[in-house]
């Protein structure tokens, strides 16, 4: 492979002036984060939850519990467990009990249909799965298929006695399954000891969203996350000083986001994580900022959308304004809406990005430097990246010129879960192949231009749907939409632009709104990139982190001509 021409790392001049460029990383399980905050703020709530609060100290003891009742059914170190829990305080709880039992974790969506659930319990070898109890049917109806030997359920109320109208919960025990908190309450902690190989053992099994072909689980070590957390931390120091500040954490946990950003580095910082259970909840988001006043507010895109579109979001804006930083990234940001909120809230939006293959962060803006609107930022400490030719990811793309993105740190994980050529084809030399396309400006920062598989070939003209979606969310009319690229008719190997639109309230969905639409494009993007076909959708389907489906859109049309999906 041909030298990086940025060994200069041009992002580093940008750095914010408190931040290092290495860090020194210890080798330990990620569970050693609990066991050294609890020693510095053990009496400070680690978690807030429905107005009831649980210490360090008492979050410690619970893992640990956790931990000793695993191992008492069975779990050896590397043994996979399964934790299907939405966010309530016993995803951390079963986190840290699993890491303390040397056990792995992987994180099952509470969305997950029967056939979803199934593929991934068996990828993984779990035969122990902890789970919210609403999912017992679902996990019934597939047990059978699958290795799963244990089956420990809980309740929203289990840890959250204020909120319950019965008040103190006794679960009774229901047959074939366990109550997780009967278990821990019967069980004294006494977790294992055994030596962790941070670099080799997996910590996590993050399953990735399975956009093409089968979902793979990414082996992400106890060193991938130990090392990301510790380098977003660096990263938000001047305003997360350590044991001192609350965050909001309602993105899924079960999400690589929600788990590294909301909880991890959280947990390594001493901060107090205000749980939500549901991000498509914005009244009760709001009400958890109320009761918090937290100093960060991850997130993504949509859900920044969908708080702009709430009658009362004045109502909360005194609350909003104890919020330091919120962070955006699983999807872009459109730049009309980061302007909108900053204004309307007083609040700052820092656009970063990251994928679960590393663990996830590899980019954000600085806090106090320069933050660039459209920009992911700069690459985190002792990352290195680089944008390669979209056929040939042997030549290096200059500063200025779009390519594929290819990155490089501690945080890339060591592989895909047994599949090796799948692992060989997106690590090179200790390099990630991020499939994502995007440009290294003059001084280093990333601008991400789109997904490989998502790009449009029209007539050898390459257009990016995100690009045209952006200039799109600018028409006062469309509140959202999603672009796609159909086989043309007339031109084998071509394609044409169709574009989906959700139009806001007051709008009428007709022809002169489409010709309307496609008249304000022209002013703004070359003709080859305004859309042949224009479709109106009262929602488009996303994902939990708001990412649109396109390859749902992709599939209804594949259906339309008739071809299998």
């Amino acid at each position: 492979m041909s030298e990086n021409p940025y060994v200069n790392k041009p992002w580093l001049k940008s750095y914010d002036d408190d931040v290092p460029y290495e860090l020194g990383y210890p080798e330990i399980n990620i569970s050693k984060f609990l066991d050294d905050t609890t020693k510095e703020f053990g009496g400070r709530t680690a978690i807030w939850f429905l107005n009831h609060k649980v210490t360090y100290k008492k979050f410690k003891d619970i893992a640990e519990r956790v931990a000793t009742a695993l191992v008492n059914l069975g779990v050896k170190k590397g043994d996979t467990v399964a934790l299907m829990l939405p966010n309530m305080p016993q995803f951390p709880f079963s986190f840290y009990g699993v890491q303390k039992a040397g056990g792995i974790v992987t994180a099952c969506s509470v969305l997950h249909t029967e056939h979803e659930l199934a593929y991934q319990l068996n990828d993984s070898g779990a035969e122990i799965i902890i789970a919210w109890d609403t999912q017992l049917e679902k996990i019934n109806n597939v047990k059978d298929r699958t290795r799963l030997r244990h089956v420990i359920i809980t309740n929203i109320f289990d840890y959250a006695p204020m909120a319950n109208p019965l008040g103190k919960r006794e679960p009774p025990e229901i047959a074939g399954t366990i109550q997780f908190l009967n278990l821990v309450n019967k069980t004294k902690p006494n977790p294992p000891k055994f030596e962790t190989n941070a670099k080799e053992d997996v910590a996590v099994l993050q399953y990735t969203g399975g956009t093409t072909g089968l979902p793979k689980g990414a082996m992400l070590t106890h060193f991938n996350l130990v090392a990301n957390c510790m380098q977003m931390y660096e990263w938000t120091k001047s305003i997360a000083e350590r044991g001192k500040v609350t965050a909001v954490t309602t993105l899924p946990l079960f999400h690589i986001y929600g788990m590294q950003v909301c909880m991890n580095s959280f947990i390594y910082s001493g901060t107090t994580i205000a749980l939500h259970p549901d991000p498509r909840d914005q009244k009760g988001l709001f009400e958890v900022i109320k009761a918090t006043h937290p100093a960060m507010l991850p997130g993504v895109p949509t859900m920044y959308m969908r708080l702009l579109e709430r009658d009362d979001l004045e109502d909360y804006v005194k609350d909003l304004k104890h919020i330091k930083v919120c962070n955006s990234g699983a999807a872009p940001l459109p730049p009309e809406v980061l302007k909108e909120f900053e204004e309307r809230t007083g609040a700052i939006i820092v656009e970063g990005y990251g994928m679960t293959e590393a663990s996830p962060a590899t980019h954000v803006n600085p806090f106090k430097g320069t933050r660039k609107v459209g920009s992911v930022g700069l690459a985190l400490p002792d990352t290195e990246y680089k944008i390669v030719s979209i056929d040939d990811y042997t030549k290096i793309m200059p500063q200025g010129e779009s390519g594929e993105i290819m990155i490089k740190g501690p945080q890339v994980m060591k592989g895909y879960w047994n599949k090796p050529e799948e692992t060989a084809n997106q690590l090179k030399d200790g390099w990630l192949l991020t499939g994502d396309i995007g440009m290294m400006d003059e001084d280093g920062y990333l601008f991400i231009v789109d997904r490989k598989k998502d790009m449009i070939n029209i007539s050898g003209f390459k257009v990016y749907p995100r690009e045209l979606e952006d200039v799109m969310f600018e028409y006062e009319a469309i509140e959202n939409a999603a672009v796609i690229g159909l086989p043309d008719p007339n031109a084998a190997g071509n394609e044409i632009v169709k574009a989906f639109v959700v139009l806001k309230d007051g709008y009428r969905e007709s022809d002169e709104m489409k010709a309307e639409i496609k008249e304000f494009l022209r002013k703004n993007v070359a003709p080859y990139k305004v859309p042949k076909q224009i479709e109106f959708r009262k929602e488009l389907k996303e994902s939990l982190v708001g990412k649109v489906l396109r390859k749902e859109l992709k599939d209804v049309e594949a259906r339309k001509r008739g071809e299998e999906v």
